[in-house]
């Protein structure tokens, strides 16, 4: 009897609590998407129970509001979302509420986009914000970083990455985001000698920079590959492995195109394998071997068919999935990353993003519409579609629990996809 009363109190108890975080309702409160691309950057939710179809009108709506300009992602953690948006001259990195989306806390600074800015496809921001611990990492479209209180919205410490580190100057603006590693907040800069920099989370400081490659749009990832764990970074025009302790380079390899906008990440196939693509220079299959400390590189593939551009694609085994092409209409398109076959591309969809989740890949166009999918390597079968936004929608979406947020330039919304 006892033993059912205290089941029965620390039952309630963690009602209480979710029901104080104000948790969307199928989003558990464990649930996290705390960086570029999910928990494990793969652009993966591990959700279940998702709904296999939807109705006419598409999932229930949860919530809208209004949210200035910005493609930075929608990160979530403990009922609250974090993400970025533009309020005239000024950047807004803004905390809400998940349940309802009521803003929580703003932190506003001046960030105007640098000279020869192309402002035809918005002034951003771009980036999407990291949350590691009790604080978040923000990086604007010009080059100011910030790392703040999640709880709060307290500014730590803040760089001018451009200003302070001769960074490259992008003419679309800053867009990696920040990754952690180990007692550092890792970026990419561009410029001599600091082409990448790492800082120490607490303070601020330089651990180390080092490197001459000019940057690109791409954000870094840490990838345990050629029998060492390796910071992965996709720059102006090649792709190179760093020591993420010391910025070491450990190799490079070239891949150029003249727009210079290397965006999608890297993808580790194996131990041995990677798997890159852009627009213009297509796709590559790479072997990384090692000979004694030296790492050797040797393309395996190459393709032109396949330019995955600015949009997300989703990994599942030796496949990948995604929007292909630089101009819309584009290809939703899977390859096999082993040997460069091209297993099918299909016409009809404008230029997205995806998220697998649960047997499913969802897929958000830039139009505004979205479907739910399932990808294999026979086949692209369409389940439901839905017009669901109004404006250019390039962020992609973000997926916890069975709560999936999305957000065009002018707004924000939580869909229930249970």
């Amino acid at each position: 009897m006892r033993k059912s009363i205290l089941a029965l109190a620390v039952g309630l108890i963690a009602l209480a609590l979710l029901v104080g975080l104000n948790v969307p309702a199928g989003e558990s409160s464990a649930g996290s998407w705390t960086q570029w691309g999910g928990p494990h950057q793969e652009f993966r939710a591990p959700s279940k129970g998702l709904a296999q179809e939807w109705p006419a009108d598409g999932p229930k709506k949860l919530w809208s509001r209004e949210l200035g300009e910005g493609y930075s992602a929608i990160l979530v953690e403990g009922g609250r979302l974090y993400t970025m948006y533009r309020d005239g001259d000024n950047e807004v990195v803004v905390c809400l509420d998940a349940g309802g989306g009521k803003t929580i806390w703003e932190h506003e600074y001046a960030a105007s986009p640098e000279e020869g800015h192309v402002n035809q496809f918005g002034d951003g921001p771009r980036s999407t914000p990291l949350i590691d611990g009790k604080m978040l990492y923000t990086v604007g479209v010009s080059g100011m970083m910030h790392a703040l209180d999640k709880s709060s919205g307290k500014v730590a410490w803040s760089h001018d990455l451009w200003e302070e580190f001769g960074g490259t100057v992008l003419q679309h603006g800053y867009s990696s985001s920040p990754i952690a590693y180990k007692n550092t907040i890792i970026a990419l800069v561009g410029g001599e000698d600091q082409s990448i920099v790492a800082f120490d989370k607490k303070d601020g400081s330089v651990k180390w920079k080092g490197l001459s490659f000019k940057n690109s749009y791409s954000t870094p990832r840490v990838l345990d590959i050629a029998g060492e764990e390796q910071l992965i970074a996709f720059m102006a025009d090649s792709v190179i492995g760093v020591d993420p302790d010391n910025g070491e380079l450990k190799w490079s390899f070239a891949h150029q195109n003249q727009w210079e906008q290397n965006i999608s990440m890297p993808i580790r196939i194996d131990e041995n394998h990677l798997f890159i693509s852009s627009p213009m220079a297509g796709a590559k299959g790479l072997k990384l071997t090692r000979d004694g400390e030296k790492i050797n590189v040797e393309e395996v593939w190459s393709t032109r068919k396949i330019q995955f551009y600015h949009a997300t694609t989703v990994r599942d085994g030796d496949y990948v999935y995604g929007s292909t092409g630089t101009r819309t209409p584009a290809f939703m398109s899977a390859l096999n990353m082993k040997t460069g076959e091209i297993a099918w591309r299909k016409r009809g969809y404008a230029k997205a993003n995806c998220v697998g989740a649960d047997g499913r890949l969802i897929i958000l166009d830039e139009d505004g519409v979205l479907y739910l999918t399932t990808a294999t390597p026979d086949d692209l079968v369409m389940h439901s579609k839905v017009e669901l936004l109004t404006k250019v929608s390039w962020t992609v979406p973000t997926i916890v629990g069975k709560t999936l947020y999305v957000r065009d330039k002018t707004e924000i919304m939580a869909l229930d996809l249970g």
